[in-house]
């Protein structure tokens, strides 16, 4: 509001371009897969994306935060499958998760970013707010369906359905990523089929199949 009691007048310029995003993010995860996170900078992904340093820099603070975004949207192309089972609908997420940490851009992106977290509790918390968090939403999807279908309690409370939703988050997200990433082994359908078993029907069923 001016001094005189009128409203300021709206701002002018040029709107962010989705396109210079895409294209800056993209050139991010190229980058980090042909230098590695230490060698990495804010000018080397400037150049390759065709934009100005300064641009980068309007839109994210520095090299963490601009990693973290890049590996988010390529998490956030994850769907639940609507198969009819929450059986079905587990395997078909397992399996598309995998494909995504099979791709070298998210493999490279996502270890390198969590391997300086370590070591800084900011970029820890910007990876749970931009992906970990953000990608509950299948879970808390999935375990809607299933509820809807009967094959799953509804929960008492509010706090229990939330514990829940991040204990079988930990469990889906920490057995995919420690296969594909850490072991090296492929997440294959019978693999993710024996995974969902165990998972749904604990260890007596997992051990029968």
């Amino acid at each position: 509001m001016l001094s005189n009691g009128h409203p300021k007048p709206a701002r002018t310029g040029r709107p962010r371009s989705t396109a210079a995003d895409e294209a800056i993010l993209e050139a991010c995860r190229a980058s980090l897969v042909d230098l590695g996170w230490s060698k990495l900078t804010m000018g080397d992904v400037a150049t390759r994306a065709g934009v100005a340093k300064t641009t980068l820099y309007r839109r994210w603070a520095g090299k963490n935060e601009l990693v973290v975004d890049a590996v988010a949207v390529l998490f956030d192309e994850l769907e639940l499958p609507d198969l009819g089972s929450l059986s079905a609908d587990v395997q078909g997420v397992v399996l598309q998760f995998a494909a995504l940490l099979d791709r070298p851009e998210t493999r490279t992106s996502l270890m390198a970013v969590v391997a300086e977290s370590t070591r800084d509790d900011a970029l820890r918390t910007r990876i749970r707010d931009s992906i970990v968090d953000r990608q509950k939403r299948l879970v808390l999807l999935g375990r809607q369906r299933a509820q809807q279908r009967g094959e799953l309690p509804v929960e008492p409370d509010e706090a229990s359905a939330a514990s829940t939703a991040d204990l079988i988050f930990d469990v889906i997200a920490g057995a995919v990523v420690h296969r594909t990433l850490v072991s090296a082994e492929p997440v294959d359908e019978d693999w993710a089929r024996r995974f969902t078993v165990l998972l749904l029907a604990g260890l007596g069923a997992a051990a029968a199949t």
